[in-house]
């Protein structure tokens, strides 16, 4: 699978697990093949993925189950960042061998790291594996333009930039005329700013993985010249459930495991803890939000 050329979208999955919080590999080759009989164009595992909550177990086994269950039909991309530069190279080149097309990673962030620091991280991660490297900019751990510049001049496997830092749109433009076509830019934050991220210069999203067909049609009426398209669809399917799992917290997990298990993905919308339990009232707007998009799925 080719990887120096990707655009479009490209869902960052959840992992699914069963009722005792085990990765549930059956769940997850479904989802895997869910999005891509939506039209995505790549697929991703990062933190929406609950990663960070992974042993070392289990990181090698969802990468495993996510390779083999999308068998190269379209490019995976791997997060393998971590605190220390000997740690991301080693999850980098995990990924690599394991077949995935592309790392995310962002700037260390636990503890401080100057420009220097950051500059070197990247540099040994690049050197140590032969595919290309999306930057993750992200309010925790922000890459200026600049910053952003160097790294490509730098970093041989530095070719696409996740931009989250909001204001996201003013963001995306600032790091597009940066670039000046050296850096693909994606939008991220769960798509929230998709269609204003597409006027200013970005070449795909990256969203959660619930509404994928939606997030590809927003994408094909866009290109296609048809906006006001994009926008209804965009207003209908994705507004109201970026909205409810914005409430705060990691709600957003909830929500989108709810969407996929009513429409039978998925088995359980099991988080892995510690998770902020959804109260009754969040509850009852969720099941009212799915029996207004997904009426015919109710079970």
């Amino acid at each position: 699978m080719t990887s120096d050329s990707m655009r479009g979208v490209f869902p960052i999955l959840v992992t699914p697990f069963d009722e005792k919080g085990r990765i549930d590999e059956d769940s997850l080759a479904n989802l895997v093949d869910f999005n891509i009989a939506a039209g995505v164009h790549g697929l991703g595992v990062a933190i929406g993925s609950e990663m960070f909550k992974f042993n070392e177990a289990e990181r090698k086994q969802v990468t495993r189950c996510v390779v083999e269950a999308t068998g190269q039909r379209v490019p995976v991309v791997i997060n393998t960042g971590a605190g220390g530069t000997d740690l991301a190279v080693h999850y980098s080149r995990a990924a690599e061998e394991a077949g995935a097309d592309a790392l995310m990673i962002m700037p260390p962030a636990f503890l401080p790291a100057g420009q220097a620091e950051v500059r070197a991280y990247f540099r040994a991660i690049s050197d140590a594996v032969g595919i290309p490297i999306f930057l993750q900019d992200t309010p925790a751990a922000p890459i200026s333009p600049g910053l952003a510049n160097r790294l490509v001049e730098e970093c041989e496997q530095v070719r696409y930039i996740k931009v989250e830092t909001l204001p996201v749109p003013a963001k995306v433009v600032d790091m597009v005329n940066a670039a000046d076509g050296r850096l693909v830019v994606f939008g991220g934050a769960g798509g929230d700013y998709f269609i204003e991220e597409l006027r200013r210069g970005s070449l795909g999203t990256m969203p959660f993985c619930s509404q994928p067909a939606a997030f590809v049609e927003v994408w094909d009426r866009f290109r296609e010249g048809d906006e006001r398209g994009a926008w209804a669809t965009f207003d209908r399917w994705i507004a109201p459930v970026n909205r409810l799992a914005a409430q705060g917290g990691d709600v957003f997990y909830h929500v989108h495991k709810r969407i996929l298990v009513r429409l039978g993905v998925i088995r359980t919308a099991t988080v892995r803890g510690p998770t902020a339990p959804v109260d009754g009232v969040t509850a009852g707007e969720v099941d009212a939000l799915l029996d207004d998009l997904y009426p015919s799925d109710r079970s």
